[in-house]
């Protein structure tokens, strides 16, 4: 690419744009891109990394978006050279002029430029096509280079709109929608832990649909390694739009060295259990329960049950059952 000064003003409209990308999203994008350079139309593709498949986000100027143009275009061979260079193609040029006659020449349009969007850290998430009716300064791809970065936080589908308040270092994290789709969380590394367990899904969709904000406890794998786990509410995909949840883990020793057992009576505890449906339910003699307890409360430097629940629903040392 031939290499072109920027001027203040561009400068200016490439500092702006950031900021509207986290304010207003693609259209208040657009409203600063639109100081320096004539766009008429754009488009933003989203890549969908829970699906391998691209569509369309948000438009504005085309008379229509046909449903198949995202797919048709990523199989083009242009589209692949963009991809390897990371670098804007010109719209007409060869290999392209089939999609640009069926889905732009007839609207008007008669320049283009697509761009492959690719975050700071080099992960894609997704395309941005502009168009114009007369020719795009020879500024334009330099400009469109340079807020790449920023422009692929709107066709990011993995952030999740959450409160990451009170989430440490060290875990690791996936979202959940409602109906099971998985996707990975930007910012945090994905578990392998949750992703292969089946029933995580299932945990995710019963938080989803209860009243809880959050939820944290400790949880058993099935290569048996206790986990420290928190669950927070989220919302997935653009703009947080899909109803989720995210679901974070890293793993842990039983804390206060409690054994797996007083860990289940002091779970119950906190369910407001007795010693006699504690003793049924984890079938056991009321005897044992009162002695399990008695080392819970010594262990945990209680000496009562309200305050043991108290202390067990704050620390999150209750064990999380799946579904």
């Amino acid at each position: 690419m031939d290499q072109i000064s920027l001027s203040a003003r561009h400068l200016h409209a490439v500092a702006e744009l950031g900021f509207r990308v986290a304010q207003d999203g693609a259209h208040g994008a657009m409203t600063a891109l639109r100081q320096v350079i004539p766009v008429e139309a754009y488009e933003f593709v989203a890549f969908d990394p829970a699906t391998g498949r691209h569509r369309s986000l948000v438009s504005a100027g085309y008379a229509r978006v046909d449903a198949d143009a995202a797919e048709e275009y990523t199989s083009l061979a242009p589209y692949r050279r963009a991809m390897s260079l990371k670098e804007p193609l010109v719209m007409g040029s060869p290999g392209t002029e089939r999609y640009f006659r069926r889905h732009l020449e007839p609207y008007g349009w008669q320049a283009g430029i697509t761009t492959p969007l690719f975050l700071s850290e080099g992960r894609y998430t997704g395309l941005l096509h502009l168009h114009t009716r007369d020719a795009f300064p020879p500024e334009t791809t330099a400009v469109i280079s340079a807020v790449s970065p920023a422009l692929a936080h709107v066709t990011d589908l993995t952030r999740c709109v959450i409160d990451t308040l009170g989430l440490p270092p060290g875990f690791r994290a996936l979202a959940f929608e409602r109906g099971g789709r998985c996707r990975t969380v930007a910012g945090w590394p994905p578990s392998d832990a949750l992703a292969t367990e089946p029933a995580m899904a299932a945990l995710a969709r019963e938080f989803i649909d209860s009243r809880e904000l959050s939820r944290r406890g400790l949880w058993l794998d099935g290569a048996g390694q206790w986990r420290e786990l928190r669950v927070h509410r989220a919302g997935v995909g653009f703009h947080g739009s899909i109803q989720g949840a995210l679901i974070a883990e890293r793993p842990c020793a039983l804390p206060y060295e409690l054994t797996a057992r007083e860990l289940e009576v002091l779970t119950r505890v906190a369910r407001g259990d007795s010693n006699p449906q504690i003793a049924a339910a984890l079938v056991l003699s009321v005897r044992t329960v009162t002695t399990h307890l008695e080392h819970v409360f010594a262990k945990l430097g209680c000496d009562s049950r309200t305050r043991l629940t108290t202390k067990a629903l704050a620390e999150g040392l209750c064990r999380l059952d799946l579904p």
